[in-house]
């Protein structure tokens, strides 16, 4: 910056300067701080009245995230990604002003967390808490939900996202009475059928008469989402208050089923479900056209539905879906085998869907295609596993290309490099940002040119298990710019090469600084080559390399609750301000583990 330029804003009032800061988000405030030292002051300085903090892309450590946190107590609402931290940063996190808390990956925590929360944070409204206490020697205890519950008496929307079930079931209905009444929301990543039934029956207490009915617990709650290990009428909705509803049976590699939930099962839980807006129902095998028919007609005010391996769902359930008063936003019938594009032609008479996921019917094909290219709100289409080809996808360039903020076509082996012209050619504004090619093996690296030449913003690109991508594509991508003044491969942030047949060392050499400048994932097959690798990862610490193929970044695939909107946050000038006083780092390293390479 010219010294005349510096010399104007150290004139500028550092009251006005900061307020302005403040109404950037944290990224931004350090993208600013380190264009100046005038920046930088003010921005270490509304550090301690920022209402905001939100950091979820990349989990710093306890050393990082200190000076990024001083006292401040006007701040209402704490997002990180607590990666690497653990109960000694439970005093530098939990402030009492707190509205809104929302801590992932938590493995290295323990119970501690949550009675702390109870009795630091009183004014919680919102609270989100993952994998808590996952790594081995960590425990939680009863007494910590107790006093989670017992003191955040202003909570209205609670997710617990770890195993519920370590606690000690003889007591979890009990405490449970703690809970807010002004709670609406409550999310459980795991619980027991038993758990459920308990918390959600008002049965006998153990010291009641038997005429002395124990109120109900959680009397407000509206939104309920559980994964449990089973299932009985007697758990779902008995008060018919609840407008949010999610009931999905799986394991973390195995499908599994409600082998003893049928259609009587459905009907009954249809009778409570007139006020229900959205619905998820996972694994019900024995259900049939009937039973989620009903659905359908008994909930007039639905607008997500969610189904996913339901083995007997036919086209049947929307032949006459017209004649309802629905008016769906978001549908998602994954791995439901049965279904043909004729499902397809009756569901698009919702022209306000936004969001469909239609993964692994695989009866899907071109026709389905030509009615979704009238839907010209959609912003996520998945189509992973369907029958479609290269002419089909002519048929979402001509309509709904434009609006598509998310597109998978992964595993739809008859699409070659001519999909990829097909999207994109004669296409103006994109705003498309996450797309999946994966499993394509007539994809080359002419279709990877091709998607470069047209410059699609994307920052999300997954491509493993592509056999035909190779070096070529890599350096495609790292020269291709989306904004003249951007940089090279400027918009990538996510990028999966992992077991593409034609990925070499030269590849690695493109990954380096300055291409690929905002990049935070990449998925490699690192047993090719382990020592670059490595040297890749420790040249660019703020950069996830997965190498043992397991899936990398979020899933927006499995929350299709309208977060498909990302904020896709430039971080670069965070980077540089949390590692403030150090170099950054040459390339001498990589250059080293080339020289080994070669």
């Amino acid at each position: 910056m010219a010294s005349g330029s510096l010399e104007s804003l150290d004139r500028l009032p550092t009251a006005l300067l900061a307020t302005i800061m403040t109404k950037l988000d944290v990224s931004s405030i350090c993208s600013l701080a380190v264009t100046c030292r005038t920046f930088s002051s003010c921005a270490s300085h509304i550090l301690s009245f920022l209402p905001h903090f939100h950091i979820l892309d990349i989990s710093p450590t306890m050393e990082l995230i200190k000076p990024l946190l001083p006292p401040n107590p006007h701040l209402k609402s704490l997002k990180l990604n607590c990666g690497q931290l653990s109960d000694s940063s439970i005093e530098l996190l939990l402030r009492p002003s707190l509205q809104e808390l929302c801590l992932h990956n938590c493995a290295d925590f323990s119970g501690k967390l949550l009675s702390e929360i109870g009795s630091r944070c009183k004014d919680l409204r919102s609270l989100y808490l993952g994998s808590v206490a996952e790594k081995r020697g960590r425990a939680i205890h009863i007494s910590d939900l107790e006093e989670l519950l017992g003191g955040c008496t202003q909570l209205e929307a609670l997710n617990l996202m770890f195993d519920i079930s370590l606690f000690l079931r003889h007591n979890f209905a009990r405490v449970w009475t703690l809970a807010s009444e002004k709670l609406t929301s409550l999310e459980i990543g795991y619980i027991s059928s038993v758990m459920v039934t308990e918390l959600l029956s008002p049965n006998v207490g153990p010291h009641q008469c038997p005429n002395q009915i124990r109120p109900s617990v959680l009397p407000g709650i509206q939104k309920l989402s559980l994964s449990v290990d089973y299932i009985t009428d007697t758990m779902i909705n008995q008060h018919g208050r609840l407008k949010h509803l999610s009931l999905v049976r799986s394991q973390e590699f195995l499908i599994t089923y409600f082998k003893r939930v049928n259609d009587l099962g459905i009907l009954l839980m249809a009778d409570k479900c007139a006020n229900m807006e959205s619905i998820c129902l996972g694994g019900f095998c024995r259900v049939t056209d009937s039973g989620f028919k009903t659905i359908l007609h008994s909930c007039s005010n639905l607008y997500k539905l969610k189904v996913s391996h339901g083995s007997q769902l036919t086209d049947l359930v929307f032949h006459d879906i017209a004649a309802t008063s629905l008016s769906l936003t978001h549908v998602s019938l994954g791995w439901c085998n049965l279904l043909t594009n004729h499902a397809i032609r009756s569901l698009v008479c919702n022209l306000d869907l936004k969001v469909l996921d239609l993964r692994d019917c695989k009866n899907l094909g071109d026709e389905a295609l030509r009615a979704i290219g009238s839907l010209c709100k959609l912003k996520m289409l998945l189509l992973d596993g369907s029958d479609i080809t290269d002419v089909g996808m002519a048929y979402l360039q001509h309509g709904i290309i434009g609006s598509l903020v998310s597109l998978s076509v992964r595993g739809c082996k008859k699409l070659t490099d001519k999909c990829i012209s097909a999207l994109f050619d004669g296409s103006y504004k994109l705003q498309l940002q996450e797309l999946d090619l994966s499993n394509l093996p007539n994809l080359s690296d002419n279709g990877v040119l091709t998607l470069a030449k047209h410059r699609v913003p994307i920052a999300e690109l997954r491509m493993r298990q592509c056999p035909l991508i190779g070096d070529t594509s890599v350096m495609a991508l790292a020269s291709m710019q989306v904004d003249d003044d951007r940089g090279h491969g400027s918009s990538l942030q996510l990028l999966d090469l992992y077991n593409c047949g034609g990925i070499t060392q030269l590849s690695f050499r493109w990954l380096k600084k300055p291409y690929f400048p905002r990049l935070r994932w990449l998925g490699v097959t690192g047993s090719v080559n382990r020592d670059i690798v490595d040297a890749l990862a420790r040249n660019r610490p703020f950069l996830h390399v997965a190498c043992r193929g397991e899936e990398i970044g979020t899933d927006p695939w499995n929350d299709l609750d309208g977060s498909y909107m990302h904020d896709y946050e430039e971080l670069d000038e965070l980077e540089r301000w949390l590692q403030e006083g150090e170099d950054e780092s040459d390339d001498e390293e990589m250059d080293d583990a080339d020289m080994l390479m070669g």
